[in-house]
């Protein structure tokens, strides 16, 4: 496990010993089944102690892991047919968004979702996952076909927040993250979103404003990264693992407050260690939110995204 983090050190270092006996017994006529046995037992406890109790600062790494699964690895295992559109009509087209149509167990679907890269080239082509105005304007293109034709449209989210360079904000960054939001609460088919990785800030809620909004097991969805949060708070950002500890923004903290509607589980040490069963759960939920809304009539759908939208959070009023 070279791709490990800290806190799996004692994971590693078990499964390296674990290792070291099998091979040991294969080149020896010593029999130590046993003490493999025992070990194994131990590994397994070990594991479900240290990923059954995550605190948020290592949810927070988990979602932020070199390895996580991006958009593109879900639409390939969830979906047939993709089709990928670019551009938005008035400026160009976007990397760090992606959007097309594809088949979701024969219906067709539009999919939308943040993209990040692998490697550094990747990165740097997809500017790490942080889209420009062209970005969301794109996504919100595919999405207004998307009510023309009657396609529900699944949204993943999964970027540190929208670029905060000069050249967004000269093209209308906030413009274009507000114009989503206000026209994807009024659109007129099915809107899921999933939370797969990060969902930082505008950035996450271009994309975001759906009638079920689902999150795996460890992402993160927050109005700031907890290293932002520190600087403010604080004026120290290397007090980050603290702010996560304080800012709910955990997929278990969100369901509590009603502001995500399902948490997705994950393979024991995250998502990135076995794609083909972190696509299955995502599956299951897709399948369910699907059916559950093609029972809707239009009026009946955006009155419940409304209701759930308005009972989000606690508050009086004065």
């Amino acid at each position: 496990m070279k791709d490990a983090l800290d806190f799996e050190k004692p994971i590693v270092d078990l499964k390296d010993k674990i290792e070291e006996l099998k091979t040991f017994t294969a080149d020896s006529d010593i029999d130590l089944t046993e003490e493999i046995k025992t070990l194994e037992e131990r590994l397994e406890t070990l594991e479900e102690d240290i990923y059954g109790n995550l605190e948020p600062w290592q949810r927070v790494q988990m979602a932020r892991h070199q390895k996580r699964p991006t958009t593109l690895d879900y639409i390939e295992e969830l979906f047939t047919n993709f089709m990928e559109f670019h551009g938005d009509r008035l400026y160009g087209d976007d990397e760090a968004i992606v959007s097309g149509i594809a088949l979701y167990q024969d219906t067709p679907v539009t999919v939308i979702g943040h993209q990040r890269g692998r490697g550094t080239k990747e990165n740097i082509r997809r500017n790490f996952g942080m889209p420009h105005p062209e970005g969301y304007r794109k996504a919100l293109r595919h999405m207004q076909q998307a009510e023309k034709f009657h396609r529900p449209i699944i949204s993943f989210i999964d970027t540190k927040g929208a670029y905060p360079g000069k050249a967004a904000e000269e093209r209308g960054q906030s413009e274009a993250i507000a114009r989503n939001l206000v026209e994807m609460a009024g659109l007129k088919v099915p809107i899921i979103c999933i939370v797969i990785g990060e969902g930082g800030s505008g950035g996450a809620l271009g994309l975001g404003v759906g009638d079920r909004i689902h999150m795996l097991e460890n992402s993160t969805y927050s109005v700031i990264s907890p290293e932002g949060a520190a600087a403010l708070l604080w004026k120290n950002a290397d007090l980050a693992q603290q702010a996560a500890e304080t800012m709910k923004i955990t997929s278990y903290d969100l369901k509590e407050l009603d502001v995500v509607d399902e948490v997705i589980p994950e393979p024991k040490g995250g998502a990135h260690r076995d794609i083909k069963n972190q696509a299955a759960s995502i599956d299951a939920v897709l399948a369910k939110s699907l059916q559950e809304m093609s029972e809707l009539s239009t009026d009946e759908l955006l009155e419940a995204r409304w209701e759930k939208y308005h009972k989000i959070g606690d508050y009086q009023n004065t």
